[in-house]
C-alpha cells in the first residue's frame, strides 16, 4: 500500500483546485494512504474531500526558515513512500527532503534541486490551469494530461451544517442569495460595495434575503453592503470558521463572488453562480463548474494581476453594472 503525502497550497481557492489530483491519485491506487500536509486555515477544504485519508498541521506559516524545527518536524513524516509538493517554495519542500521520504515530486523553483528527485519543467502552455498544473503531478513525468479532469467538489456533512445555521440563528424561510464581496489578494479584485448593495436590493424585493460571507477583515464591506440592503440582509463576516462557512454556504440558491476562496468553496459546492473577475483572469484560476458564469469587460487594461489598480480608476469592476450580475444569475435559477 502506498502512503503519499501532499504539501498542501497556503491559499483556499488553491486548495480546492488540489482536488482533481486527489482524486486522480485515489484513481490510481485505491487501497493508498492519501494525507495531505496543510496549513491550519485551509485544513477544513481538505476534511471535505473524501479521497483524503488524513490530515495533518503544517506548522511553518510564511515567516523564518526555522531550519532545526522543520527538520525535528519531518522526522514524524519518514514513513511515507512519495510526497507531492505543491508549493512552488524552496521551504515547502524542505519537509519531504529533511523526512528522508524516497519519491519528492514537484515542479522546478526557487533553489529546490536535490530537494525533488522527481522535478519537472512546468509548460505553462500544455497545462494553463492551475488545477491542470496541480493534476498533472498525479502521472508520471513527461506525459500528457489525461482530460477532462474531473471537477473539485466537497462533501457536506448534513449534522454539522444544521449545527451551524442553528447557532448562528439563520432563517430559511427565504430563499439565500451568497454575496462575498471580499478578495483577499487586494482591493483590484474587488466589485464595489454599492454595486454589490444594489443587486442585493434587487434581490430581496424578488423574495429573497442575502447572506454576506467572508474573513473579519471583510466587515467593514460587509457592514456597508448589509446596511444598505435593509432587513433581509445577513452579516455573517468574521462569525463562522472556514467549516461553518462552507457548510452554509451549500445552503445558498446562488452566490455572487469576487475571484477567491470563496468563490472557488462555492463552485466546488455546485452552487449557482455568478463569478466575478477585475485585474484577475479567468485563464488561470476559473470557477470549476457547469453552475458558475464568469463576469468581466475584457477591458486592455486587464488583467493587471495588481492588488490595486495601477490605474487607479478600477474600471474594470466599477464598469460591471449590478444588472449584468442579475442577467448572469437568471440561467441558473
Amino acid at each position: 500500500m502506498t502512503r503519499t503525502l501532499v504539501v498542501a497550497p497556503s491559499w483556499i481557492g488553491d486548495a480546492v483546485l488540489s482536488h482533481p489530483l486527489l482524486v486522480r491519485l485515489r484513481e490510481a491506487d485505491r487501497a493508498a494512504t492519501i494525507d495531505v500536509l496543510a496549513p491550519p486555515w485551509v485544513l477544513a477544504v481538505y476534511r471535505r474531500m473524501p479521497e483524503v485519508s488524513g490530515t495533518i498541521e503544517n506548522p511553518f506559516g510564511h515567516g523564518a526558515l526555522r531550519l532545526g524545527a522543520r527538520r525535528r518536524f519531518a522526522r514524524s513524516l519518514a514513513a511515507y513512500d512519495r510526497a507531492i509538493v505543491l508549493p512552488n517554495s524552496f521551504k515547502a519542500a524542505l519537509v519531504p527532503w529533511h523526512a528522508g521520504i524516497r519519491e519528492r515530486v514537484g515542479y522546478r523553483g526557487e533553489m529546490r534541486f536535490g530537494l525533488l528527485n522527481d522535478a519537472r519543467r512546468l509548460d505553462t502552455t500544455a497545462v494553463p490551469l492551475q488545477v491542470e498544473r496541480y493534476a498533472a503531478l498525479a502521472q508520471p513525468a513527461g506525459e500528457t494530461l489525461r482530460r477532462p479532469l474531473p471537477e473539485p467538489r466537497l462533501v457536506i456533512d448534513a449534522a454539522a451544517r444544521d449545527a451551524a445555521v442553528a447557532r448562528l440563528a439563520l432563517d430559511l424561510a427565504r430563499p439565500v442569495a451568497v454575496f462575498a464581496p471580499g478578495a483577499e489578494y487586494g482591493p483590484a479584485k474587488r466589485w464595489p460595495a454599492a454595486h454589490f448593495a444594489a443587486l442585493g436590493r434587487m434581490l430581496v424585493e424578488r423574495g429573497e434575503q442575502v447572506w454576506l460571507f467572508g474573513s473579519a477583515k471583510d466587515s467593514s464591506i460587509a457592514r456597508e453592503i448589509a446596511a444598505s440592503i435593509g432587513e433581509h440582509a445577513v452579516d455573517l463576516t468574521g462569525r463562522t470558521s472556514l467549516d461553518e462557512a462552507i457548510a452554509v454556504l451549500s445552503l445558498a440558491a446562488h452566490v455572487v463572488s469576487n475571484d477567491s476562496g470563496l468563490m472557488h468553496i462555492a463552485a466546488a459546492l455546485a452552487r449557482p453562480m455568478a463569478a466575478i473577475f477585475g485585474s484577475s483572469s479567468p485563464a488561470y484560476t476559473p470557477p470549476l463548474s457547469a453552475q458558475a458564469r464568469v463576469v468581466r469587460l475584457n477591458l486592455a487594461c486587464s488583467p493587471c494581476f495588481q492588488r490595486e489598480c495601477p490605474l487607479e480608476h478600477a474600471n474594470c469592476l466599477r464598469l460591471i453594472e449590478p444588472s449584468r450580475v442579475m442577467n448572469a444569475l437568471e440561467p441558473l435559477q
